[in-house]
């Protein structure tokens, strides 16, 4: 049975993409079965490792009931992949009866035992999406940008995870905290760790110990439609994500 993790921010450009994108195409790399799923109507995540955004089916039309999430999946060299849809953007008004918080939760029932990990990419919000995406997950990793205004919305989002588990989803917790853009050799960057551990610490929560460094090749691997690992083995990226793939995995995640 597969185990669902949801990359939240409700801030935007935080690289909840990228590290979803890269999560999903490490585990693969090292032999398990990963699906990736887009939950942002933006839809950059299938975009960004090569599937079919013109004429495949959707998470939405999997939501709506018109395709078995079976049907929706694309099987990439990176990893499966169930694409987004611009449309998502109109759920929160679409779907607006009792039990709306557990559409993807039934969605991926069937096709758990498919795979060993899920990995989904969340919109830049902490509308009914996200909160489908908390109440399907058993976990949650939260991707920062290494700045002080990106602890501002920390509280926030563990406010929303907290309402999960009270009503929907009493097993979600939190796993840590993925500083992103980080550069531990600036004072600056620094400060806003040792400040986010702190506030880490508050919650509950842990931040862990491996980051992400800033590197133009996660860009142009995404342009190019490739997940880091193919575009660029050796770069700082790539290994930084792998580290922190040895460090979910070695932690249980």
């Amino acid at each position: 049975m597969a185990k669902i993790i949801s990359v939240s921010n409700q801030k935007g450009g935080v690289g909840k993409t990228t590290t979803a994108c890269s999560v999903a195409a490490g585990l693969k790399r090292r032999g398990y079965r990963t699906l990736a799923v887009d939950l942002d109507p933006q839809g950059n995540l299938g975009f960004s490792i090569g599937a079919d955004i013109e004429t495949s089916a959707t998470i939405y039309d999997v939501l709506k009931h018109e395709v078995k999430t079976q049907y929706a999946i694309q099987k990439l060299p990176a990893t499966d992949v169930i694409i987004s849809s611009i449309l998502l953007s109109g759920i929160e008004l679409e779907f607006t009866n009792t039990g709306r918080e557990y559409l993807l939760k039934r969605a991926l029932g069937p096709v758990q035992g498919m795979y060993d990990y899920i990995i989904i990419d969340t919109p830049p919000a902490l509308g009914i999406l996200t909160i489908n995406a908390f109440t399907a997950s058993d976990t949650i990793i939260v991707p920062m940008l290494s700045d002080i205004f990106s602890l501002q919305g920390i509280a926030q989002l563990y406010e929303t995870v907290k309402r999960v588990q009270r009503y929907c989803n009493p097993d979600l917790f939190i796993a840590g905290i993925l500083l992103t853009r980080f550069n531990p050799r600036t004072r600056m960057g620094r400060e806003v760790r040792g400040t986010a551990e702190l506030v880490a610490r508050d919650l509950n929560i842990r931040v862990f110990d491996s980051y992400i460094r800033s590197s133009v090749v996660a860009s142009e691997a995404q342009s190019l439609q490739r997940s880091i690992f193919d575009y660029a083995p050796h770069s700082s990226v790539a290994r930084d994500y792998g580290g922190f793939i040895d460090e979910l995995l070695a932690k249980g995640v």
